[in-house]
């Protein structure tokens, strides 16, 4: 299995990589023009305003990542993220996805968030199926909800409470030792 650890802007070329055939070949993403190295590196460095990214990494190559972000960015939502999922394609269906996922669910966890939602551009069995795998269910649908590759596909929104509905504080991130104790369990 894997390595999984926090991801590093040291690591946008490789997550550009994996992500550029996902916008350029599917409607899985709505982006119609694939973020290079330096824009990836500036959407990773959003951690640092208190959303975790991960990556997963086989004999020191990066074969997938996940990260939450902000659900909306109204100040009453902050209990909620969404989360993300790119999994190479030479290592799909092999556990990867749900390894990283998982850990994914529990360093959000730790971060004090309380609800993680999902968008899934329909139809994507293997998407759908890996969020059911990690606790995620199904709460509707937004119809024709985009347009790419000269359709109209709806996306398919999907949730999995992480925490209590009323926490005490603001989400930040927990102390690395807890989400290295994390990642290290998996």
């Amino acid at each position: 299995m894997p390595r999984l650890r926090p991801a590093t802007v040291d690591d946008a070329p490789a997550l550009a990589a994996i992500y550029t055939p996902v916008v350029r070949e599917t409607a899985i993403s709505f982006e119609l023009e694939p973020p290079g190295p330096v824009e990836m590196a500036s959407r990773i460095e959003k951690v640092g305003s208190g959303y975790p990214w991960l990556v997963a990494e086989e004999g020191g190559v990066v074969v997938g990542y996940a990260y939450a972000g902000a659900l909306k960015d109204r100040p009453a939502y902050r209990w909620s993220v969404e989360t993300t999922i790119y999994i190479d394609r030479g290592h799909q269906g092999r556990g990867v996805g749900r390894q990283l996922y998982s850990a994914l669910i529990e360093v959000a966890t730790l971060w004090g968030f309380a609800n993680a939602f999902a968008a899934i551009a329909l139809p994507n069995p293997a998407s759908e199926s890996l969020h059911r795998s990690v606790g995620f269910s199904p709460v509707g649908v937004f119809p024709r909800a985009g347009h790419k590759m000269g359709e109209w596909h709806d996306v398919g929104w999907w949730h999995r409470p992480l925490s209590p509905a009323h926490p005490p504080v603001a989400p930040a991130p927990p102390p690395p030792e807890m989400v290295a104790g994390a990642l290290a369990s998996r």
